[in-house]
């Protein structure tokens, strides 16, 4: 059973275009270390700073060897020093959930196994 690591970030709202770039770089790094990148959302309407990812796995050993190779990962290690120095992360929580059969989307992500 596939698992999706949920991460909610608060963040600055002032620095909305800041978080959009690091998103942006985790499009090219999260699928090389083997995460299955669903994608990354910035707030639109209402509440200016929730930000979210969410990242599948197969198991939580793949998460855990997905970490260890961001752990090694040029770009990666160079993305999370960006959020440290400009400090537009305010807090980040990961949830692991799984899909719930018969209400996930024909033709979404679930039957393009990504759930």
């Amino acid at each position: 059973m596939r698992i999706t690591c949920f991460i909610r970030y608060q963040i600055d709202p002032f620095q909305r275009e800041a978080f959009r770039r690091y998103a942006e770089n985790w499009g090219r790094i999260i699928p090389r270390c083997g995460g299955d990148l669903l994608g990354y959302f910035l707030p639109h309407e209402g509440t200016n700073d929730e930000a979210w990812g969410l990242i599948a796995f197969d198991s939580l050993a793949a998460y855990e060897a997905y970490r260890a190779r961001l752990k090694t990962d040029e770009e990666a290690r160079a993305n999370f020093a960006l959020a440290q120095q400009q400090r537009f992360i305010l807090r980040e929580q990961r949830t692991f959930t799984e899909g719930v059969e018969g209400t996930l989307r024909p033709g979404g992500w679930h039957d393009r196994g990504h759930l």
